[in-house]
Parts: C-alpha cells; sequence; structure tokens
C-alpha cells in the first residue's frame, strides 16, 4: 500500500534521489518547496549550517518532517495494495516501470541479482534513515527481462487511462508520469506474471539502497518473534523497467596527472596496445565497443584497443573499462585502486564531453578518456554469471524521482 503526494504537490513534493546533489545543492532545490521530499531525504537543510549529515538531529528532523508531510496532506495512505506504472520521458524517449514491493528473501536468495560492489559507510547510512522513518522513503531502480504480457497491461493502461501525476522537472527537463492500477484483476495479473514470467531482478540503480532495506528486514525479522514472512519489512518498494526500454549512458574518467610521463611517451605507450588516431581539437565521442577517445593537452585522440588485449568471451574482460583499467590506468598511470585512488575522478555522461575538456583545460585534470556506454546485455551477462563491475561503469539517465511512491514498513 503505497504512501503517495496528494496530486497537487506532486511536482514540487518529488526530488532527485539523495545521493546525486550535496546539501548546498539540496538547500537550492528546495528553496519556495515546503513540501519537497528533500526536507525528509536530505534533512540537515533544516538544521543548523555545518550540521554533520549523519547526527541524530538530522535523522530526527527527517521523522519529523515525515510526520508534517502526512499531517499537512502532502503524503496521502492508500488503502489498498496495488502496483503502479512510472514513466519517464528523456530527449524524446520514454520508458515504462512497474512501482511494486521486491522481496527481501529474494536478495538474499540471489534471485535480485547485483553487478557491484557497496560500501559499508553508506549502507548504515541508508539503514539508519529507515529505522527512523520506519520506510523506505526512496525506491530503487531495477531491470528485468521484457514480458510481452507485461508490456501489454502497461501500454493499455497508459492509453486509456489520464495519468494521475504528469509533470516535467525544474532541473532537467525530464518528464514524469504515474498512473495508479486500481483494477484488483489487472493487480493480480501482474503479480503472477512477475512470479511465472520473471525469473530475476537486476538492480540497475541503487544497490546502497536495496543493500540497506535487505538487511533491514532481516533485523526486524529478528526481533519479531512472531515472524510470519508476510509483514511489510519482508519488502521494500523499486521500479522495475524491462531490459529492452533502458539505456545506459557512458561513464567517464578524468586523471590528475600522467604519473611522472610526458604526453609524448604516454602517447608512445598507448601505441603499443591501441591504435591511436590525433581528431584535432573538436570534441571526439567513441561510437564502438572498445573504442575510446582521449583529451590530452587540448586535442582529441581515437583509441581502438587492438586485438588480444581484451576478452570477449569474459563477461568482466569485454567491457571497456576493464580495458582501460588494465591497460591504462594500471600499467600506464599507476592508479590500481579505482575505489580509493585520489589521483582519478568520475564524470557521468549526462554532462557531456564538454565536461572532461572543461577539467583538463582549466588544469586540475591533466588526461580524460571517454568510453562507449556498457549494454544492458552486458550488465545482465554479467549479473548472471555472479561477477562484479568494476567500479564506477553504468550510468543511468533518468533518475527516479523520490517521493512518488513511499512505503511503510509496519
Amino acid at each position: 500500500m503505497g504512501l503517495r503526494p496528494a496530486k497537487e504537490v506532486a511536482k514540487d513534493l518529488a526530488c532527485l534521489p539523495y545521493d546525486v546533489m550535496n546539501s548546498q545543492e539540496a538547500a537550492k532545490m528546495a528553496e519556495g518547496k515546503e513540501c519537497s521530499l528533500l526536507h525528509i531525504t536530505r534533512a540537515e537543510i533544516d538544521c543548523p549550517e555545518g550540521t554533520d549529515i549523519h547526527s541524530e538531529m538530522v535523522y530526527e528532523k527527517s521523522v519529523e518532517n515525515f510526520k508534517l508531510s502526512q499531517e499537512k496532506g502532502w503524503l496521502v495512505q492508500d488503502d489498498q495494495a496495488k502496483f503502479y506504472i512510472y514513466a519517464q520521458t528523456m530527449e524524446g524517449r520514454t520508458q515504462y516501470g512497474i512501482v511494486g514491493a521486491a522481496s527481501c528473501e529474494d536478495y538474499n536468495n540471489g534471485i535480485i541479482k547485483k553487478h557491484e560492489l557497496t560500501r559499508p559507510d553508506k549502507e548504515e547510512d541508508r539503514m539508519i534513515l529507515t529505522r527512523y522513518l520506519n520506510a523506505n522513503i526512496e525506491p530503487v531502480f531495477f531491470s528485468y527481462k521484457a514480458v510481452p504480457e507485461i508490456d501489454e497491461i502497461v501500454e493499455n493502461i497508459v492509453k486509456n487511462q489520464a495519468a494521475d501525476y504528469d509533470f516535467v522537472a525544474e532541473e532537467d527537463g525530464f518528464g514524469h508520469q504515474v498512473w495508479v492500477i486500481n483494477e484488483p484483476e489487472t493487480n493480480k495479473r501482474l503479480e503472477e506474471l512477475f512470479a511465472t514470467k520473471v525469473p530475476a531482478t537486476y538492480v540497475a540503480d541503487g544497490h546502497h539502497r536495496t543493500a540497506a532495506a535487505a538487511r533491514i528486514g532481516l533485523e526486524k525479522k529478528g526481533q519479531n518473534p512472531n515472524h510470519t514472512g508476510d509483514e511489510e519489512y519482508n519488502f521494500f518498494m523499486a521500479v522495475h523497467f524491462p531490459d529492452n526500454q533502458l539505456k545506459i549512458i557512458d561513464y567517464n574518467r578524468v586523471v590528475k596527472d600522467l604519473n611522472g610521463l610526458t604526453p609524448e611517451q604516454l602517447l608512445e605507450r598507448l601505441n603499443e596496445v591501441f591504435e591511436v588516431e590525433c581528431m584535432g581539437e573538436a570534441i571526439y565521442s567513441p561510437v564502438k565497443l572498445h573504442e575510446f577517445s582521449m583529451y590530452l593537452e587540448g586535442k582529441w585522440y581515437k583509441l581502438n584497443a587492438k586485438e588480444g588485449i581484451y576478452n570477449d568471451n569474459d563477461p568482466i574482460g569485454v567491457l571497456d573499462v576493464t580495458i582501460l583499467s588494465d591497460q591504462v590506468l594500471d600499467k600506464m598511470l599507476g592508479i590500481e585502486d579505482l575505489r580509493r585512488s585520489t589521483r582519478i575522478d568520475f564524470v557521468g555522461g549526462i554532462r557531456g564531453l564538454g565536461e572532461l575538456k572543461k577539467r583538463v583545460d582549466r588544469g586540475d585534470m591533466k588526461v580524460a578518456f571517454a568510453l562507449y556506454p556498457v549494454s544492458m546485455q552486458q550488465l545482465i551477462d554479467i549479473a548472471d554469471t555472479g561477477n562484479i563491475m568494476p567500479p564506477k561503469t553504468t550510468w543511468f539517465e533518468p533518475k527516479l524521482r523520490s517521493g512518488l511512491v513511499i512505503h511503510k514498513l509496519d
């Protein structure tokens, strides 16, 4: 049973995920929007400046603001369990997801599959907030292998029923629509289809929130001597998108120094494993797998990986992030641990390759590398084989708006 915004405040209440902004950006986004969910997910914006974002004061403020949102009628509880359709439109392309409960047990048993490692500190932060609020306040982003009958149900509802929410977000101009599925038989059929036609789901975005939700489920199970498995804490909120509607965009790298090499020496070493071609001053973007672009000293270069330095039969070895990490970042630039090195930074493709150029031109970075995006099939292959992608490999856009549906754990 979803907790949802009143229709008249949905646009102002819905917000970007907590982890794509800092406190200052959150405060600016919430300016003039008393009902914004950021007052709950980033409650430090309502605390004295300089307050530790992980302090008890911030968590307690989240609880206070969550209660206030319900008391004021900004968030209203549905009286029955149901699914919801959530559509996102970006640059003329729309993807349709099903909002519903995912099972903590499925995550623990590997039916919900992951492709990234998580950091304990980030998991713990989301667990603490979930404990305080007793709710999954933000959804996680899942994918599944498309099922034609589910697509048909979604298409029928979208064509014949007006959206309950329909707005364009101010920050990025992306469209967001939600349809509440009120027909009991349709909800029942969707539940049957997910149970029988979807053998696995895949965490696309939100690994920390997923892991935290599963751990909270286990924690509450251990605290309940009368546990049955049907309690709300056994489930968490996810938006499930068919794989054939999703598009992963590039996730690029900028490096602070050349590890003692001159630009000429770096180019010489790159020639050993890549076909290197200078493309001039105009921005150049990779157009296929195993092709990279590099920005160095005011010029763009095309780098085509030579055969023999990658393995197309290995779900990890085929990835361009693996090729770049092994052959260039590690062997040439001395960056062995992408998670901990302070000499490298990562830039989501939503910012464009102009951002790479800007960071090198202003001098805080020495070289930039742009990669061809990972495909959904590559992500699924890695998750299915139990492998883990290198850090900062996938970037999904648009981001899910938080607050359109919330799941209480009681």
